[in-house]
């Protein structure tokens, strides 16, 4: 759809065509054509504004037409717009006057890549996320319906990838429970992502790939239209007369009837890239009462030819699983190993790209289960994997993980199970901001009895840390990892087992650093060495349990300092300091560097870090300022 044979002119039409939606009302001075050719124009700023920044671009293409429409029939933020996950808010956020300010987008102190309460009024959940919205959706319904609310709608934008979610299930059984007024807008692409995974979507794709039930339903509207008086005259009568030909065909096709059963009225399947089509069947929504499903079809990076033509996820973002990161180097290893462990399996929650299981799935696709967005789920079912004798590993984002805690907890650690958590974006993460940084993984997982935890500083540590994780079959095990370059290291300097190692000997200072921190740890003993300090360094390594013999040999010098990018207070720091002060005689000043009790924000990550004092220059002067 796109060309670049005149880049400078494109962006200069564009920006002067829209400049003049400063608010959703102007929307609504538009003539469809006008709206047709907005929607092309935005298309193409989006895909010029995440090639340069990065971000989610399939998603965000998917939903131009479906945006539009939603701020023409509703009165934002009178009107409250809930976005399930926050993927496709960048036209939302165009369309609310923030067009200006998408040059600094996923940037430091710049417009957040998902919906921000701070940004704009427009904006209320920050949800990055996924299958929390219905549950908002409930919470602010029945808020509104009160005796105090102020009778304000409610729509909740939602995938059907999100829909997979378990807590989806929960506010949908509680909004058709309820009765609550609220209009779900189900935005059916077939795809989060990776293709939608469970027996809801494959009933959604009878219907979204049939086009004998499109076609059939466009002829009983047209022909009811032809019978019927005017909308006019008989104010929706038409309109609801068309929803019951159109229920009568759809149980054809759809006979379970899923919606409806909760409680919830259905209507669709619509065009999702139709926008008179679909503010007829908003308008029409806002008459009933009730909750009510609108399934919109659309084309999650439509118009974009490298989106739609990406078989895995419609270019759901920009970025994968690069050479010489920590993920391939997982990757790498896991494929290594299986083919001598047959009972090797592995497990993710609809992120197979993403996580590196992508070469596994078709190496072993008898191996590979993808159980959609259900992190609690994934989870409870390695437990039960391994039960029967399999071992499950689960490749899962560090800030996702979050949500099983008690399934970790309670269902696999309780009952001594060996699953294997391969815990991808640790640590300060970057532009996707404070819902997606892994800060969490190591204080609570190390509080989880049983639980072995390893945190690699190289491509090699992985690696061996996997293998040796396969050896563990007394309860579950946990590596850790971070986005960032994985850096490639001899074989000399590689540890074993739940050993730490030492990487250099001194007598006064001893810094004791986990996974990724330690490139940093070397580089600030080197300039405190040069200042005339003598410095150990020690690979921590296994964060739990911890290596004896390196917290006997930090004891013997009188400044021990932790390093870690996680969250400091109950952080392997703190263990490290309990365990120094239980043993016999003086115990060392401690310093424990790692991540404040807080939200991070969005940002380049070492200038994150360099934030948090926790680079070269801000550690160094923590030492040096330290009461030696």
């Amino acid at each position: 759809m796109f060309s670049r044979y005149d880049v400078f002119s494109l962006k200069t039409r564009l920006l002067t065509m829209l400049e003049q939606i400063t608010c959703p009302a102007d929307l609504r001075r538009l003539s469809y054509d006008q709206l047709n050719s907005l929607s092309s124009d935005i298309r193409q700023f989006i895909v010029d504004t995440v090639e340069e920044n990065g971000g989610h671009l399939g998603s965000n293409l998917g939903v131009v037409e479906l945006t539009i429409a939603l701020h023409r029939v509703f009165d934002s933020p009178r009107d409250i717009l809930l976005w399930d996950t926050g993927h496709q808010a960048y036209v939302h956020k165009m369309l609310t006057g923030r067009l200006g300010d998408f040059k600094t987008l996923r940037k430091g102190g710049g417009l957040s890549g998902y919906p921000s309460r701070s940004e704009s009024d427009h904006d209320w959940i920050e949800n990055s996320h996924a299958s929390t919205a219905l549950s908002y959706a409930f919470g602010i319904a029945t808020a509104q319906e009160s005796d105090i609310g102020e009778g304000r709608r409610v729509i909740a934008v939602i995938g059907d990838g999100a829909l997979t979610g378990g807590m989806a299930f929960e506010g949908l059984n509680n909004l058709g429970h309820s009765g609550s007024n609220a209009i779900i807008i189900l935005n059916d692409n077939g795809r989060s992502y990776a293709p939608t995974v469970s027996l809801l979507s494959d009933s959604l794709k009878k219907l979204r790939n049939n086009p004998k039930y499109l076609e059939q339903q466009e002829k009983i509207e047209s022909k009811v239209k032809s019978l019927l008086p005017s909308r006019e005259v008989l104010g929706l009568s038409v309109e609801r007369a068309i929803d019951a030909a159109k229920a009568a065909v759809r149980e054809i096709w759809d006979p379970t009837s899923f919606f409806e059963d909760l409680g919830i009225r259905y209507n669709g399947p619509f065009d999702g890239h139709n926008i008179e089509g679909l503010e007829k069947a908003l308008r029409n929504a806002s008459g009933f009462e009730g909750p009510t499903v609108i399934h919109v079809l659309t084309e999650k990076g439509r118009g974009y030819g490298p989106a739609e033509n990406d078989p895995i996820k419609r270019l759901h973002d920009i970025g994968a699983p690069k050479p010489g990161s920590y993920t391939a180097a997982f990757t790498e290893i896991l494929i290594k190993e299986a083919e001598n462990h047959p009972e090797l399996v592995a497990i993710t929650a609809a992120m197979p790209d993403s996580t590196g299981l992508l070469p596994f799935s078709e190496r072993f696709p008898d191996r590979f289960f993808d159980v959609g967005i259900a992190e609690q789920h994934a989870t409870t079912a390695a437990a039960g994997m391994a039960m029967g004798g399999l071992r499950p590993v689960i490749a899962v984002y560090a800030t996702f993980l979050n949500r099983a805690f008690d399934q970790v907890s309670f269902d696999v650690a309780l009952h001594e199970q060996p699953v294997i958590f391969c815990i991808d974006r640790a640590g300060i993460t970057g532009p996707d901001g404070a819902s997606h940084h892994g800060l969490l993984d190591m204080m609570l997982l190390t509080k989880v009895p049983g639980m072995t935890m390893f945190a690699p500083s190289s491509y090699q540590e992985l690696q061996q840390m996997f293998s040796d994780a396969l050896k563990i079959t007394s309860g579950p095990v946990a590596i850790r990892y971070p986005r960032t370059p994985a850096p490639s290291v001899p074989e000399t300097e590689v540890g074993s087992g739940l050993n730490a190692r030492m990487v250099s000997e001194g007598d006064d200072i001893c810094i004791l650093s986990v996974g990724k921190m330690l490139e940093t740890a070397i580089s600030v003993s080197e300039v405190l060495q040069q200042q005339g300090r003598s410095v150990s360094v020690w690979d921590v390594r296994a964060v739990s349990p911890l290596d004896s013999k390196m917290i006997a040999a930090a004891h013997n010098h009188s400044l021990v300092v932790t390093l870690e990018d996680g969250i400091v207070e109950g952080g392997i720091g703190s263990s490290i300091a309990n365990h120094l002060r239980d043993l016999n005689g003086p115990a060392p000043t401690i310093i424990t560097k790692g991540v404040p009790v807080s939200f991070v924000d969005q940002g380049n990550p070492e200038d994150l870090l360099s934030e948090l004092g926790l680079d070269c220059a801000g550690i160094v002067k923590t030492i040096l300022e330290a009461d030696l």
